[in-house]
């Protein structure tokens, strides 16, 4: 059953945060031609424990249906309408860099709801090259593409050192959201939302885990030793 729509609470960032999760696994579900599932089935698939999911749709006004759980394609549909994703918005690549190359050819982009208009850098031998079938256009575009193409969100794929001035370009043009891949924290005026994805931090994180299961591994190999004489 779904809630009264005006009765809906704000929804908490970290429950925006795993909505593209149970995104991600409904899709998964309508791909393999399952229909409906259970929040345990739909948790696991997620990730996350199912009493943190039932909470998380709560907030979209979804309780599922007792006994038949949640209707894949009208959850998928409701979280990707609280996403913003039932339309295209117009992206924008700057920084044609190995990054930007291999993020101007995802393909990723368009089944999600997101457009690539136009790809900026602003070395002038670049310009006019074509990746993945768009011209690269100069940075002096901005405005051009927030007036006629609606822009949207602008990604930032510089190296760090440059990666301020193209945000001030953005926001000047009129981005209010961006996605930041440079590894530093950029300064935005209230009103701009920013996403940062640091490839190199979230490795960091991976090796302090397999540090410590290597740590943890060595320290019962002694004591396996001692069980076994």
């Amino acid at each position: 059953m779904t809630a009264d729509p005006s009765a809906r609470r704000g929804i908490p960032d970290a429950t925006v945060a795993r909505l593209p999760e149970y995104l991600r696994a409904l899709t998964g579900f309508a791909e393999r031609g399952i229909t409906s599932v259970s929040s345990e089935e739909l948790a696991a698939a997620s990730g996350v424990r199912s009493a943190k999911l039932r909470k998380d749709l709560s907030h979209l006004g979804s309780y599922g249906v007792r006994g038949v759980g949640y209707e894949v394609d009208h959850l998928a549909y409701q979280i990707s309408r609280e996403l913003g994703l039932t339309q295209d918005w117009p992206v924008a690549i700057v920084g044609m860099g190995n990054l930007g190359h291999a993020l101007a050819a995802y393909s990723g982009f368009a089944t999600r709801g997101f457009r690539v208009v136009a790809l900026l850098d602003q070395d002038e031998a670049l310009h006019g090259q074509q990746i993945a079938g768009l011209p690269v256009r100069p940075m002096d575009t901005l405005d051009a593409l927030v007036a006629e193409e609606g822009l949207a969100i602008g990604v930032i794929a510089t190296p760090a050192g440059s990666a301020q001035d193209v945000c001030d370009q953005l926001v000047a043009a009129g981005v209010s959201s961006i996605l930041n891949f440079a590894p530093c924290v950029l300064v935005v005026p209230d009103g701009v939302d920013v996403r940062k994805v640091d490839l190199s931090t979230e490795l960091q994180i991976l090796a302090f885990h397999e540090q410590r299961k290597a740590l943890a591994s060595a320290a019962l190999g002694p004591v396996a030793k001692g069980v076994a004489k």
